[in-house]
């Protein structure tokens, strides 16, 4: 109850941050919703510290590939990863800030959180539109316990590009054949079946609404609503729940000194404990910055977020970034540069 009253709450002084950054010309940023409420706790905590504030547009992480790539604003977010050739490309730098997990939320009468299991494979069943009842048999099979109702299934999905989307889709991509070759794993793709939400807050509003549904959300979204979610198998096939030590044993296997510009997804991961769908989140930042003025600021943001964030990321169940891969960050951050090709930080 608490929580869930100071995200709310939070999430209203962030609002009101972003109108007066915006006049005050601090620091602006755009894109995933994944991050969105830990992005606004650091933003409020800097805010008191520093005096400076910062205009975040939760808008998804395909939107602030295109802001960044179109220079409008100071940093982009996203939750699918860019490779190194298109960081080539469009001449910008990525970095982690911080992994969580994704979540299948529910709406099913009389089911409870963490009582319904799924797999990869029935999940992706689930969004092809092969199995449409909740008393199916892929279903009822997994959950001998339970007493399933017969009520239609309604798929949720995101309707804008969203990384939280190729993390999910790489994920049913790694698990059914079926849905690699149909569909596949992108930002943005071409659903078989269900209803479109934007952001996070979007899919999390349609699952309360309908009863029925099954959507997949950022786990901070889940827990800000008080939403039912599922348990999944994952590669070691245990079933496991989500919660910040599953997301932390999936992120352990991660070696981002290894990965060209922090490239790294973390989905189906191996360990007993591992939550099937992890992943990171990353800033897109241009090499050559016009305002390296403006391109410091952001990066004294990251800086300070990184050594005073922790706590309050895992507060929301997301996981910091290890100190010898923030060590990496900063390396990498010597690429930013202005005019005069000297490093902006």
């Amino acid at each position: 109850m608490r929580r869930s009253f100071n995200l709310i709450l939070l999430g209203t002084a962030f609002a009101l941050m972003i109108v007066s950054a915006a006049f005050a010309g601090e620091i602006t940023g755009a894109g995933a919703t994944f991050p969105y409420p830990v992005y606004a706790k650091w933003a409020e905590a800097y805010k008191a510290k520093t005096g400076i504030g910062m205009n975040y547009q939760s808008i998804g992480s395909g939107g602030g590939i295109k802001q960044i790539t179109a220079g409008t604003v100071q940093f982009g977010a996203s939750d699918k990863p860019l490779t190194p050739e298109e960081l080539e490309k469009d001449g910008l730098v990525q970095f982690p800030t911080v992994m969580g997990g994704v979540v299948p939320v529910l709406n099913v009468k009389e089911v409870a959180a963490g009582k319904l299991k799924l797999t990869g494979a029935v999940l992706a069943k689930i969004y092809l539109g092969q199995i449409t009842k909740w008393d199916a048999p892929e279903i009822a099979q997994l959950n001998p316990d339970l007493k399933l109702p017969a009520d239609d299934i309604t798929v949720v999905h995101r309707s804008d590009g969203s990384g939280t989307t190729f993390i999910f889709t790489n994920y049913l991509s790694k698990t059914s054949p079926d849905w690699k070759e149909k569909i596949g794993n992108d930002a943005s793709v071409a659903w078989p079946v269900g209803v479109g939400g934007k952001g996070n807050e979007g899919v999390a509003s349609y699952v309360q609404r309908i009863v029925g549904s099954i959507g997949y959300v950022e786990y901070a979204y889940a827990l800000q609503n008080k939403m039912s979610y599922a348990l999944l198998q994952n590669q070691a096939g245990e079933f496991v729940k989500p919660e910040a030590k599953n997301f932390q044993a999936a992120a352990a296997f991660a070696d981002w000194a290894k990965a060209p510009g922090f490239y790294q997804i973390l989905t189906d991961q191996p360990g007993k404990e591992s939550w099937p769908i992890t992943g990171a989140t990353f800033i897109l930042m241009h090499k050559m910055e016009k305002d390296p003025k403006a391109a410091k600021q952001v990066l004294e943001f990251f800086k300070w977020a990184y050594a005073n964030g922790g706590k309050m990321a895992e507060e929301l169940d997301y996981i910091p970034m290890p100190d010898n891969v923030v060590k990496l960050i900063f390396e990498e951050w010597k690429k930013i540069k202005g005019p005069d090709d000297k490093a902006v930080i």
